[in-house]
């Protein structure tokens, strides 16, 4: 391996760690407040605050997921009454998501312990450097859908 793709490898296991990290600490906080429920289902009702009536294959896209995984999620969220599925009037076929007005609730809930996050990162990191990962992240992915 080149030196610059040693650097690549090192770049991607950072990347993911930085996920798994963020990932545990939106699970520490939804453990302390006491609410019950999982990172991925946090991320559905977050994506469906702004996206009702989307399908299973557009939450999964929206959340980088397969759509075994979505449907998983979508059935656990159901049972919870968080979420529902409605027929499509475009296509009898296809299934549209929605939050119920528990999952709007539940969505609310949620909004303050993400904004404790994103405001911790924010204090910390300047905004020029914000910008110029959030760019050079946009650079990789494109790199890595050309592959």
């Amino acid at each position: 391996m080149t030196p610059n793709g040693e650097m690549a490898r090192e770049l991607n296991l950072q990347l993911l760690k930085t996920r798994m990290a963020f990932r545990q600490a939106v699970q520490r906080l939804l453990r302390k407040y006491e609410i019950g429920m999982t990172f991925e289902m946090l991320q559905i009702l977050y994506q469906l605050r702004t996206l009702q009536g989307v399908s299973q294959q557009q939450l999964a896209e929206a959340t980088a997921r397969d759509k075994a995984c979505i449907t998983s999620l979508i059935n656990n969220l159901e049972k919870k009454g968080w979420v529902q599925r409605k027929q499509s009037p475009d296509d009898r076929r296809a299934r549209q998501i929605f939050l119920t007005d528990e999952g709007v609730r539940m969505s609310e809930q949620t909004k303050p312990l993400l904004k404790e996050i994103y405001d911790r990162i924010g204090a910390a990191t300047p905004p020029r450097q914000m910008q110029e990962c959030r760019k050079q992240l946009g650079k990789l992915n494109a790199i890595l859908d050309g592959i």
